[in-house]
């Protein structure tokens, strides 16, 4: 593999995928397609006489190899227990593979779409699902992998924009006093939660990564588990105006409390945790702006109109952080 950091993946051509997958023991047909994915890079790979395999790269310098053991772990536990996630195949004993300086590794096949967020039918199941995943989750912790806090989602990440020099000049003094007061509001309302359980989850629950069909459902890419609060699996599932969220959150709570109690005071993390998503994305973004897919994806990342746009939603936000919270019931 390249050392460029920049270009991270330049290597990875196409007979460089084949190979590395019939070096786990599979007999390629040839077929290769390339996946959405932007962290990491994911193909789905045609094998004879068998279903297609997806094989990830994992990104050099994001996890460590015990990080991923982790997610692995995790994965593995969760499908054994039932829960419907996409786990990764063992390999000689191994789910994490070293071939060609690269790290990945193999998952079967699963098709689907984003689910209907609409129906009540699909968010009572997601929460039925959910549930039972956080029983699961609240068994241990990770010890590799961080957690959904305030530090690493918000505070960490107004230092790299600002350090970094994204903040256009005319918006510098309006960006620091607006995340200072974004990041003080949080805290406080974080305070206000009291003594939230952090247990493993998906944290990166949101409807493209999960595939519906035929009313059954899979859970995948869990690259961003994390320890945080239950809510952080939840809140991806809710969107529209106030009465519509709640409607929503009743739904999901409605299957999640059948297998497991949700505290109501996880409510008040709601747009904390909502706020803190929108500055951890920009630093991802900021991170990786030099790896060429980034910009092809997201042409809006480095003009002013959205960094002026993006105060106007960090406004918006301060001000949802003042009203009161989603009822339980």
């Amino acid at each position: 593999m390249s050392t460029d950091a920049h270009r991270p993946y330049q290597d990875l051509l196409p007979d460089l995928v084949l190979d590395c997958v019939e070096q786990c023991g599979y007999v390629t047909d040839g077929r290769l397609l390339e996946l959405n994915s932007y962290e990491n890079r994911v193909w789905q790979v045609g094998i004879e006489d068998a279903e297609p395999l997806v094989v990830k790269f994992y990104r050099a310098g994001r996890w460590s190899d015990a990080a991923i053991a982790e997610e692995h772990a995790y994965t593995t536990e969760l499908a054994a227990a039932g829960i419907p996630v996409v786990a990764p195949l063992q390999i000689g004993g191994e789910t994490l593979i070293h071939a060609h300086s690269q790290r990945l590794a193999l998952f079967p096949r699963r098709g689907g779409h984003a689910p209907e967020l609409n129906d009540k039918a699909v968010l009572t199941h997601l929460g039925r699902v959910l549930g039972q995943w956080h029983n699961i989750g609240a068994l241990r912790s990770f010890h590799h992998r961080g957690a959904v806090d305030v530090q690493s989602y918000g505070h960490a990440a107004v230092t790299l924009l600002q350090r970094d020099g994204w903040i256009p000049p005319h918006l510098q003094e309006n960006f620091a006093a607006i995340s200072t007061e974004l990041l003080q509001l949080i805290e406080t309302v974080w305070q206000r939660a009291g003594a939230v359980q952090n247990i493993r989850l998906h944290a990166d629950c949101h409807p493209g990564n999960i595939l519906w069909r035929d009313e059954h459902v899979h859970f995948v890419d869990l690259d961003d588990c994390r320890m945080g609060p239950a809510l952080q699996d939840l809140w991806m599932l809710l969107s529209g105006e106030r009465e519509e969220m709640q409607q929503q959150l009743h739904e999901v709570l409605e299957g999640y409390t059948v297998f497991r109690d949700f505290d109501a005071a996880e409510l008040n993390l709601l747009e904390p945790l909502r706020s803190l998503r929108m500055l951890h994305f920009h630093a991802w973004l900021a991170q990786r702006w030099e790896d060429p897919a980034f910009p092809r994806a997201f042409p809006w990342f480095d003009q002013p109109r959205h960094w002026e746009d993006l105060l106007n939603q960090l406004r918006e936000q301060i001000w949802l952080l003042q009203e009161a919270p989603l009822q339980l019931y």
